[in-house]
């Protein structure tokens, strides 16, 4: 059974930074695009920032300029870099990827990980 399993998150003074980190595991045939989401209380899950198989990036307006999404393919893993986080930032981070099983891809989802960021 693939899953998606999240690691990274905590609380942070504004200006900091954190490395979030998700990996796959389970017998899967490949990983396409691999992408973050967050959601904090009272809004929709938003998308944050996203990496295709060719490791063509792209960043919500929120993000970009502080953030850094990269993948490691044979690790089967997407990380993401926050950097100068601020109290805006604070919410849960999801890991989701479109992922091949034998025959069938489908989205799969990370568990979260909560990113507080707060003096």
């Amino acid at each position: 059974q693939v899953q998606l399993v999240e690691s990274g998150g905590g609380l942070v003074q504004p200006g900091g930074s954190l490395r979030l980190s998700c990996a796959a595991s389970g017998n899967l045939t490949a990983i396409y695009g691999m992408n973050w989401y967050r959601q904090a209380p009272g809004n929709q899950r938003e998308l944050v920032a996203k990496i295709t198989m060719s490791e063509f990036t792209y960043y919500s307006d929120s993000v970009k300029g502080r953030f850094t999404i990269s993948r490691d393919n044979a690790k089967k893993s997407v990380y993401l870099q926050m950097n100068n986080l601020k109290p805006d930032d604070t919410a849960v981070y999801y890991c989701n990827a479109r992922i091949l099983v034998a025959a069938v891809s489908r989205d799969y989802w990370g568990q979260g990980t909560q990113v507080t960021v707060s003096l």
